[in-house]
C-alpha cells in the first residue's frame, strides 16, 4: 500500500510523538489496541454532536456524517482485531488530552464552533501521525490495518479545519495557533497513564 504524503500534517503540528511513548505503545500494545476502539467510538461521537447542533449547516452536516460512518467502521475493525486476539474490549479512563484541548474552547457562540472544530482537526491530525509512527513497528496485521487508516484519518483533519477557516474567516489563525500550543504542552509533559493520546510516560 503507497504510504499517504504526511507532510502537511507533519507541518502543521507543533511537535512529533516522543519516543518515550512510542517505546510505551510497543510495551502496551493491548492497551493501545482498547483505547484506539474507544477513540474511534468517540470520534464518532463528536461528528454526531456536531450534526445535532449544527442542523443549518448542509456542508458540515454532509461531511460529519461521511466522517461518523468511516470512524465507526475504523471501530468495527478495532474490535474484531482485539476479538481475534483475545482481548476483552473493556473500559478505559480516558486520556486528559482531549479535555485538557476543550478546557481551552470558547463557551459562546461562534468560538465555541470554531474551537470545536479546529480541536477535532487537531486530535485527527495527531492520531493520523501516530499511526504513522508506530505502524512500522508492529506486527505485520497491526502495521497494514494502521496504514490503511492514514488516508481517512488525513482527510478528517482536513475537513475539520475547512469547516473552521469558513465559520471563522481570519480569526482561525490565531485560534490553531493558541490550540496548538495547548497541545504540544499536552504531548510533551509527563502522564501517569498510557492511553493512545498521552502525554509522555512518568513510569519508564
Amino acid at each position: 500500500m503507497a504510504r499517504v504524503d504526511l507532510s502537511p500534517i507533519h507541518d502543521f503540528l507543533p511537535c512529533a510523538t516522543p519516543q518515550a511513548w512510542i517505546d510505551a505503545a510497543l510495551a502496551n500494545q493491548e492497551l493501545l489496541l482498547i483505547d484506539h476502539a474507544h477513540c474511534e467510538k468517540k470520534a464518532a461521537s463528536t461528528a454526531l454532536g456536531l450534526m445535532y447542533r449544527y442542523m443549518e449547516d448542509p456542508d458540515l452536516l454532509h461531511r460529519m456524517s461521511r466522517l461518523a460512518r468511516e470512524e465507526l467502521r475504523h471501530f468495527e475493525q478495532v474490535l474484531s482485531i482485539l476479538q481475534k486476539r483475545g482481548i476483552q474490549y473493556r473500559h478505559l479512563t480516558p486520556a486528559r488530552y482531549a479535555q485538557g484541548l476543550h478546557q481551552h474552547a470558547r463557551k459562546e457562540e461562534p468560538g465555541r464552533l470554531v474551537d470545536t472544530l479546529i480541536i477535532g482537526g487537531i486530535i485527527e491530525a495527531r492520531s493520523c501521525e501516530r499511526f504513522a509512527v508506530v505502524a512500522p513497528l508492529l506486527d505485520a496485521e497491526l502495521a497494514e490495518f494502521y496504514d490503511s487508516l492514514l488516508k481517512s484519518e488525513a482527510r478528517h483533519y482536513q475537513d475539520y479545519l475547512r469547516l473552521a477557516e469558513k465559520a471563522a474567516g481570519d480569526e482561525v489563525k490565531e485560534r490553531v495557533e493558541t490550540l496548538l500550543a495547548v497541545e504540544a504542552e499536552l504531548i510533551q509533559s509527563p502522564d501517569d497513564s498510557f492511553r493512545f493520546h498521552s502525554g509522555v510516560p512518568d513510569w519508564l
